[in-house]
């Protein structure tokens, strides 16, 4: 029985290994063409219940092991992600409308994410703290319990891992609520994985389903933190939720993310950027590049260089065509795509690069002529749409930038003496000096400021331990102290 074979998960979600779901069940679609790919079963609010006290009582006999046991485990897994990656990747290029390069990308990151996780039982996990009185004081870092994953459709193993692998490294157990639209390159791989690489039952359960199965499983008594990734709305959603039920909620949210071109910069290279940065998977990341500010001396050069990568690049299914950029996600995506690009237009803006949404194929598009007031220019557009805008100095550029309410990646193009001094000036959780906005590895912190989130929650040990685990302060002594109690 292969790995992904839909006889094991077809009708069913990831509880008690595989059980049927009680939910509305979920079809499988392949997003070039919305063919039907398989039928999943869908958890229900019961059924979340249910699994939240599994992983309570799964959670305290996983901690209890050996650490080598638990970074065996991860390291198994990403034995197991490499094995079977010619399984997984034809599931994330049909189910998110990947391109095989990128879909490859999400197995090479999930590799790491799992051996980078497979360190973090071994890691210092506490402290030694002075005190006045004769004792020892420590102050050490204990598993949080349950972990909720919620993770979105655009990187759909990528953004589960990053959360799943170090929360179960620390000892904890997760629940994870994946995208509907991705729920098996995005939940039904992971659960596989790990049951592959030996993880205990009901450590990892999977939990497929709409909005009522994700607010079930952020309002369970047994989860302690929850690890959302996604819209900035939604994210809002979430986070009311926990904080009213005081809980830990990590938010990574969207981006609308800046290219700022120096004077002196390569414009071919420049271009080149930019161009990566704005039409990988179609624009629907969140570090997508949704504005490029260029110097006015260079405008027209910009503009021109990166309208011609921009015509160059093939549109088309990505599982059958040999392209660069797949399809958006769905007919709702590609309208809201279609919207923003209609509006631009009407205000004045100029495609001179694509501009066409046939279907829920977007061309990669080049817009000229923008201003502050366009939604194309303000909003996340999680389409492949490259918005210009010239500056005249350095203090109107920072300016620009932090206009937006979003705050999550900036690319500075040029002299690196410049650019380091204006990383200073500008509101973003990642500065990315001579490289484009989409930059990920699985030991940096990862996390945007203002309506990108919630702070660095992702990535290497110090986040992660910060994240997935609690302070307990512990004090002994050799005997029992003497205690009066005194007028």
């Amino acid at each position: 029985m292969g790995l992904l074979d839909p006889a094991v998960w077809t009708g069913r979600i990831g509880v008690s290994g595989w059980a049927p779901g009680e939910g509305p069940s979920i079809t499988v679609r392949e997003a070039a063409t919305g063919a039907d790919l398989g039928m999943l079963g869908g958890a229900s609010p019961a059924q979340v219940a249910e699994a939240a006290e599994r992983a309570r009582q799964a959670q305290r006999a996983w901690a209890a092991l050996p650490p080598a046991r638990r970074s065996a485990v991860l390291r198994a897994a990403a034995d197991v992600f490499e094995r079977e990656a010619e399984q997984i990747v034809p599931w994330i290029v049909r189910e998110a409308g990947s391109t095989w390069t990128k879909a490859r990308s999400e197995i090479l990151a999930a590799i790491a994410e799992c051996r980078e996780a497979a360190a973090l039982p071994t890691h210092p996990h506490g402290q030694v703290l002075p005190s006045n009185k004769e004792r020892w004081s420590i102050a050490r870092r204990v598993p949080v319990g349950v972990v909720a994953v919620i993770s979105p459709f655009n990187y759909p193993l990528t953004l589960a891992i990053r959360s799943v692998a170090p929360a179960l490294g620390l000892g904890n157990a997760v629940l994870l609520k994946p995208d509907p639209r991705t729920s098996v390159c995005g939940g039904v791989v992971l659960h596989r994985v790990f049951e592959a690489a030996g993880l205990p039952p009901d450590v990892l359960q999977v939990l497929p389903g709409g909005a009522d199965v994700g607010a079930a499983v952020v309002e369970a008594p047994q989860v302690r933190v929850v690890s959302f990734t996604g819209s900035t709305a939604a994210g809002r959603r979430v986070g009311e939720a926990a904080a009213r039920l005081l809980k830990r909620v990590h938010l990574e949210l969207g981006g609308n993310n800046a290219i700022l071109v120096l004077p002196g910069a390569d414009i071919n290279r420049a271009a080149a950027a930019g161009a990566y940065g704005s039409f990988l998977h179609q624009g629907q990341v969140c570090q997508t590049a949704g504005r490029h500010l260029v110097h006015v001396s260079k405008y027209d050069d910009y503009v021109a260089a990166l309208a011609r990568i921009a015509a160059s690049l093939a549109v088309g299914d990505p599982f059958r065509e040999s392209v660069q950029i797949g399809p958006l996600i769905d007919d709702n995506q590609a309208a809201a795509v279609r919207s923003i690009l209609a509006e631009a237009r009407t205000a004045g803006a100029t495609a001179v690069a694509g501009g066409e949404v046939n279907g829920r194929f977007a061309q990669p598009t080049v817009l000229r002529d923008v201003t502050t007031a366009m939604r194309a220019w303000n909003e996340e557009i999680f389409g492949p749409v490259a918005p210009v805008m010239a500056y005249h100095n350095l203090d109107e550029a920072v300016d620009l930038i932090n206009a937006s309410e979003y705050g999550l990646s900036v690319a500075i193009l040029g002299d690196v003496g410049t650019a380091l001094s204006l990383a200073d000036r500008i509101h973003s959780g990642k500065v990315h000096i001579n490289e484009q906005t989409i930059n990920d590895e699985a030991n940096v912190p990862f996390g945007g400021v203002g309506a990108s989130g919630n702070g660095a929650r992702f990535g290497g040990a110090d986040a992660n331990i910060e994240a997935f685990t609690e302070t307990q302060w512990v004090t002994m002594r050799s005997t029992i102290e003497e205690y009066v109690l005194r007028p």
